[in-house]
């Protein structure tokens, strides 16, 4: 016997399958907020925060940085898993349409940009950005109460960063 706890094993799914948990404990996470359309990205920040505090994250193991737009989120996000060592990384923003083909390329660009780090330094980097056609739409999904997209963020950031440092554990 090795000490170790089994991994959560999906319930009711097939032998083998595993996901991830609720508790945050231990755990390292980094956020990257927008500060274009802050009265937004505030609000999805700090549901953000307040589903991490929640699930047993420590002040001192939570890093937020602020860049202008989500544009700026991809490189923020690479820099918050490597220097900081973040188990999971959380991209916030709020691109609203306009009436020019800008608001595609930034959404393309800061989706894109999102993966990519992900993928790269191989942990779990969280694209909560929200892309709506008017302000409306963005303040109903920021809403303290009920959909707030920071808040989802954040549970997938937990259960992402725990599935990963379960199958690692099992791959040891």
């Amino acid at each position: 016997m090795t000490g170790r706890r089994p991994p959560a094993r999906v319930r009711g799914g097939p032998p083998g399958a595993v996901e991830g948990g609720r508790d945050a404990r231990g755990l390292r996470f980094g956020i990257a907020v927008s500060r274009f359309n802050e009265g937004i990205t505030d609000r999805l920040l700090k549901a953000a925060v307040d589903v991490l505090r929640a699930a047993g994250v420590e002040r001192r193991h939570l890093v937020i940085v602020r860049v202008p737009g989500a544009f700026e989120l991809p490189l923020a996000a690479k820099l918050l898993c490597g220097s900081a060592r973040c188990d999971a990384v959380i991209c916030l923003g709020a691109i609203i349409r306009g009436d020019t083909p800008h608001f595609d390329y930034i959404a393309q660009a800061a989706a894109r940009g999102i993966v990519d780090v992900g993928l790269q330094m191989e942990r779990p980097v969280i694209f909560g950005v929200l892309t709506t056609d008017t302000v409306e739409q963005a303040e109903a999904r920021a809403e303290a109460r009920g959909l707030n997209r920071g808040a989802e963020a954040a549970e997938t950031a937990i259960e992402m960063a725990t599935l990963i440092r379960r199958l690692r554990a099992d791959g040891e």
